[in-house]
């Protein structure tokens, strides 16, 4: 499986993947997870948003575990980050058929739709559909770099984006969600445990700062004359790391676009975007108040008009404990907990059904780059650690 994925959407000269959205690429690793289903006998269905399932039982049962994750990936993301948890899912069922197991309850493999946001700038797509946390009005009017809107992109790839919504009595029948997932982060590595357990997801959301300023002449402009929206803008990615560090919290600007762009023009207009996570929501509000001051008053200096917004927030998820406390006991008590600065659709689902996840270390901490990695005995672990909590809750 991992050989027959690996080269999808990969770019030749990053070594990385840009597996976007309804793209070819994201189609490819689509036809890829069908063939994975079909292979095993198992049923495949596509629902209303575009999020593809793998049953192994009947579909409308109820109370089923599910497994799986996501597909797509950042810009030169590595091959690690979501395809290890759909590829260990079709392992861990290969594995209880192996032992015998005789599943009492439906099993099923899901691949996520738009987990990473790389195209339309709002993470987790498709699980926020069928929970009901991105509103249809919302979801119409997410365009991508090019303009092109998500129904358009759906429509070009050739799914009905009119299905689209809430999927609530889909999400009704699950009675467990377990997402396998590298590990984004060394706590595994230098503790020296293959496989530990989530806790908690911190609070994190991403915010655009439009900086305004005025275009002109980089050659004949005085620097006491010039409003430069980039001066304001590099002031505050230093402000940002300080904040952020001072408070134990996470601050990044990993994307910008200037007008006009030009080398020997002074930009009219700087935007940037800003990803931050804590542990908790009293630090993350503090970090994000903080950072939005240093914002404005090194405007207000340059001459720049800076407009903040919120594009996205997800909470604090704490994973139910009690689903959590049984994948402890099922695989022996003894792996550890621990909290995460990454969401994950096991975070999106959390408020309506029963979630918890497992990491798989990465011995370079390395993630959301092609040099992220895992070592074979370690994924190996992973599936056998999966294959145990899905036999402990399914064949009870």
């Amino acid at each position: 499986m991992w050989r027959d994925l690996l080269p999808l959407g990969r770019d030749r000269e990053s070594g990385g993947y840009r597996r976007y959205a309804w793209t070819p690429a994201d189609t490819d690793c689509r036809e890829w997870f069908k063939a994975q289903a079909e292979t095993r006998g198992l049923t495949y269905e596509l629902d209303r948003n575009g999020n593809q399932w793998a049953w192994l039982g009947d579909p409308t049962a109820g109370d089923a575990v599910v497994t799986g994750s996501h597909l797509d990936s950042v810009p030169d993301g590595g091959a690690f980050d979501g395809p290890l948890g759909v590829v260990s899912s079709f392992a861990a069922l290969d594995e209880l058929r192996s032992r015998g197991a005789k599943p009492g309850r439906p099993l099923a493999v899901v691949n996520f739709g738009d987990e990473e946001g790389a195209r339309f700038g709002l993470a987790c797509v498709g699980s926020r559909l069928a929970a009901g946390q991105l509103t249809l009005d919302k979801a119409r009017e997410l365009r991508d770099a090019d303009g092109v809107t998500l129904p358009q992109a759906m429509e070009r790839a050739g799914y009905d984006p009119e299905a689209i919504g809430a999927d609530p009595e889909r999400l009704a029948r699950i009675g467990a969600f377990v997402e396998l997932h590298v590990e984004q982060g060394r706590a595994l590595d230098l503790s020296g445990d293959r496989v530990g357990i989530a806790s908690a997801i911190w609070p994190h959301g991403r915010w655009r700062f439009d900086f305004h300023g005025e275009a002109n002449h980089a050659g004949t402009t005085r620097i006491d004359d010039r409003r430069d929206p980039m001066l304001t803008y590099a002031n505050t990615v230093l402000a940002a790391r300080k904040k952020a560090r001072l408070a134990g919290a996470l601050a990044t600007f990993g994307k910008i676009s200037v007008e006009p762009n030009g080398v020997n023009a002074i930009p009219s207009l700087v935007r940037g975007w800003l990803d931050s996570r804590a542990a908790d929501q009293d630090t993350l509000d503090l970090v994000i108040a903080e950072i939005e001051k240093a914002a404005v008053e090194r405007g207000e200096r340059d001459g720049v008009d800076v407009r903040i917004t919120r594009e996205s927030f997800t909470p604090v998820v704490e994973f139910e404990h009690a689903l959590r406390d049984e994948l402890g006991r099922i695989l022996g008590g003894n792996v550890p907990v621990l909290g995460t600065g990454a969401g994950h659709d096991a975070g999106i689902l959390s408020g309506t059904v029963p979630t918890a996840m497992l990491f798989v270390r990465n011995p370079t901490g390395v993630s959301h780059s092609p040099a992220e990695t895992a070592d074979e005995d370690d994924c190996l672990a992973g599936v056998t650690a999966l294959a145990d909590v899905l036999e402990g809750l399914a064949c009870r």
